[in-house]
């Protein structure tokens, strides 16, 4: 069972084994994991199935508003479509870039985030976590490894077989 507002915020570069940790413990601990690349990466599909260009920033974060997102046994979903696999492909890896990079789509998205929190029970992954999501979460944890350990992670990662991170 979740206690209050337990928020267990994980961050590190890509390759560190942030995700294998974190759903580790959600699974442990019975609580939500969510993976807030997954997010950008979900928003990037969508606008390009609305086509919504990646550098419109008003329109992307209308639509970062207004999109609804679910997150059930390590699944993505958004407006109902499960785009885990969708959303991890080289062109998602730049398109997810871009739109990581605007403002107004971060500040939504962080206000998304963060009300995920508000209930608790929450193990979330991602950059920035425990410093602009979470600053005062429960349980901050920022995971390295060193670069050729990263770079073993990611090459032997299916859904990163292009060999680059996000």
């Amino acid at each position: 069972m979740a206690e209050a507002h337990t928020v267990i915020a994980i961050d590190g570069p890509s390759g560190a084994g942030k995700g294998t940790v974190a759903r580790a413990v959600a699974a442990k601990l019975g609580y939500q994991y969510v993976d807030t690349g997954a997010m950008y990466r979900a928003v990037a599909w969508k606008a390009s199935l609305e086509k919504v260009a990646f550098d419109d920033e008003a329109g992307l974060s209308k639509l970062t508003e207004r999109v609804t997102f679910g997150f059930e046994n390590g699944r993505t979903v958004i407006d109902g479509d499960d785009v885990t696999e969708a959303i991890r492909t080289p062109e998602m890896d730049v398109a997810a870039a871009a739109v990581a990079k605007l403002p107004d789509v971060r500040r939504a998205l962080v206000a998304r985030q963060r009300a995920l929190g508000e209930c608790g029970g929450l193990v979330m992954e991602g950059r920035d976590i425990g410093t602009v999501v979470f600053p005062n979460a429960t349980v901050k944890i920022y995971l390295d490894a060193t670069a050729d350990e990263r770079a073993r992670r990611r090459a032997a990662d299916p859904a990163h077989a292009s060999g680059r991170g996000h």
